[in-house]
């Protein structure tokens, strides 16, 4: 794209100073600041109408609907071969996303249900589709993990792919816009993302959206600046309103004014800047000024996460999430498929050590995989899952432990067992361990040597208080600070009219978290920290202070954190962290933290 074409102080019409400017809060998604002419998309749900069916319709019907599908499939076929155009991570993104798509057009827990649908309740296909999408997609939503939770979009997608086809309404793109244009809609799918030329589209802003799905994942990877989830923006801007989005700091400005766009133009100069230096940054150690050696690591949800983290120069994984494995799929992940996808991972990070947690997910989200083994649950969150699950299905845990013990023969890893609340739990584990080892090698197939070091998750404030017992019975601790501040301050984040409430500077987080790291030391075991408070240069100091040397976090945030690290004095932050743990409210907390980062 030519440069002018993102160039604010040459994108705003002439008469920019009379219209209203107008400023919308949002999620920013995918960094990056760009102005140009706004094209509003109505991507909104087919309308479907629904009806019964006499009878002697219904293999008709059920015939129409497997036409649908199967047309579904080869535009889905397409786009794959686009993909093939991409390079890197996004290649990678939306290679991994169209083929969840493909399985979901040959998954019979989808296409079953709607045929069943159609005939037991006699109603058309469209109606039917609607209605069996609605119901997976609740069940997704409800699901504790985050990135599971925006698998519920993908559901809504093939659904609404095959409702398209039913009632033949065509799906439009954005060849026709020009270049720089920002597209507003209520919602982005990935899809959409896919058809968005970096060359043509400027930017994109939605009414819906999270920082956790693959629209957000496909901005930040073809570097499209984009801005989720501002209620109402789709009714308060008109085609053609100039507009402004910052997707690093989650703002659009509608109609800004030229005052603003100078501000912004020298913000974007600076950002370029910051780009650039934190660049440099990626062979330069992490130490403070005062010679403490840090490790900074890479949490990775998908195999395509360990290019980026090898590129900001991460210093080892500090928490693999397994999940992938397991998702979009009829069948479990055999031992050999398990074996295989970690030992890309293992040999990709070149003997820096990697650490695998173990299956973190509720059973009820499987039951198509483990049958009738497991029921759901009015809470999920506190139900049968992680560690409860893998204890509970044995032979699941076995096929996993193998795996990761087959892929430590490639090189260093550790073992990391989510959802821990006792001693016991983490002893059963281990003897299924020394088993499955054992095993192993009466047969002949080599494994790590020795066994890898097990650690726990400290993410319920259970584990946190047992810390003392625990830190006796494992090799390592890693504090899942999101999941810990949300089951001690009993707020679901997702849930908008808490949401403000989740808070991890309230005390009773950071006593938590205090008491779990003066655990580890006494029993002078490794500690680290996995939560998002890892990857926020804000509280780097806080964690530092507390007596934390490793954090693992997105590899996007690496850089900032690590030019944080260089500017510590430790001393002065453990002075600073030991002031806060005196204090009993979390405003005097969050500013004395702010006040430090300014002055340190």
């Amino acid at each position: 794209m030519k440069t002018e074409t993102k160039a604010p102080d040459q994108e705003v019409p002439d008469n920019s100073e009379d219209l209203e400017e107008r400023v919308f809060e949002g999620l920013g998604v995918s960094p990056g600041i760009i102005v140009g002419p706004a094209h509003l998309r109505d991507g909104g749900d087919v309308q479907v109408l629904e009806y019964r069916l006499p009878q002697g319709k219904l293999n008709e019907e059920v015939e129409r609907f497997q036409d649908a599908v199967e047309r579904a499939r080869r535009q889905v076929g397409n786009l794959k071969s686009k993909a093939e155009s991409y390079h890197g991570a996004a290649a990678e993104e939306l290679g991994y996303l169209l083929d969840a798509h493909l399985q979901m057009l040959k998954s019979n827990s989808l296409l079953g249900a709607v045929e069943q649908r159609i005939r037991r309740e006699m109603l058309n296909a469209e109606a039917s589709v609607m209605a069996e999408i609605t119901e997976i997609s609740k069940n997704f939503a409800e699901m504790d993990d985050p990135y599971l939770r925006a698998r519920a979009q993908e559901v809504r997608e093939v659904g609404l792919r095959i409702v398209r086809n039913l009632t033949k309404t065509e799906y439009g793109g954005f060849a026709h816009l020009e270049p720089g244009s920002i597209v507003i809609a209520e919602e982005i799918t990935p899809a959409d993302t896919a058809l968005m030329d970096p060359k043509r589209i400027g930017g994109f802003a939605t009414d819906l959206g999270g920082a956790e799905g693959h629209t957000a994942i496909m901005a930040r990877s073809l570097g499209i600046p984009a801005v989720l989830g501002i209620t109402g923006l789709f009714a308060g801007i008109k085609t053609g309103d100039s507009v402004l989005v910052d997707g690093s700091n989650g703002r659009v400005i509608v109609n800004p004014t030229a005052k603003r766009l100078s501000d912004y133009k020298l913000r974007r100069q600076a950002l370029a800047r910051e780009t650039r230096s934190l660049a440099l940054l990626r062979d330069v150690d992490a130490r403070t000024r005062d010679g403490e050696n840090i490790s900074l690591q890479a949490n990775l949800e998908l195999p395509r996460d360990l290019v980026q983290a090898v590129a900001a120069g991460a210093q080892g994984v500090g928490l693999l999430r397994t999940e992938f494995m397991f998702m979009n799929r009829e069948d479990l992940p055999a031992e050999d498929e398990q074996y295989d996808a970690l030992r890309t991972i293992v040999e990709g990070m070149d003997g820096y050590t990697v650490t695998i947690r173990t299956l973190d997910v509720g059973g009820e989200k499987l039951a198509s995989s483990l049958g009738d083994h497991v029921g759901t649950g009015v809470n999920p969150a506190l139900g049968l899952r992680a560690i409860r699950l893998s204890l509970k299905e044995i032979s699941l845990l076995e096929t996993q432990l193998a795996a990761i013990l087959r892929a430590g023969a490639h090189g260093q890893v550790r073992i990391l067992l989510p959802m821990i609340s006792s001693t016991n739990e983490v002893k059963e584990v281990k003897k299924i361990l020394f088993s499955v080892a054992e095993r192993l090698q009466a047969q002949g197939i080599r494994i790590a040597d020795p066994l890898p070091p097990v650690g726990a998750m400290i993410e319920i404030p259970g584990a946190a208080l047992a810390a003392d017992a625990l830190a006796q019975v494992v090799d390592f601790f890693a504090i899942g600070t999101n999941d810990l501040t949300m089951y001690t301050l009993a707020i679901d984040r997702s849930e908008e009219q808490v949401a403000h409430l989740y808070n991890p500077l309230h005390p009773a987080v950071l006593r938590l978290i205090q008491f779990s790291v003066g655990a580890a030391l006494r029993a002078r075991i490794p500690v680290s920290v996995c939560g998002e408070m890892a990857g926020d240069p804000r509280f780097t100091a806080l964690l530092l202070g507390l007596g934390v040397r490793d954090l693992s976090m997105s590899a996007t945030g690496l850089p900032r954190v690590k030019k944080r690290v260089l500017k510590i004095d430790m001393r002065a932050a453990s002075h600073r962290a030991m002031a806060i743990m005196d204090q009993h409210d979390s405003g005097r907390i969050s500013a004395l933290l702010d006040d430090f980062n300014e002055s340190h």
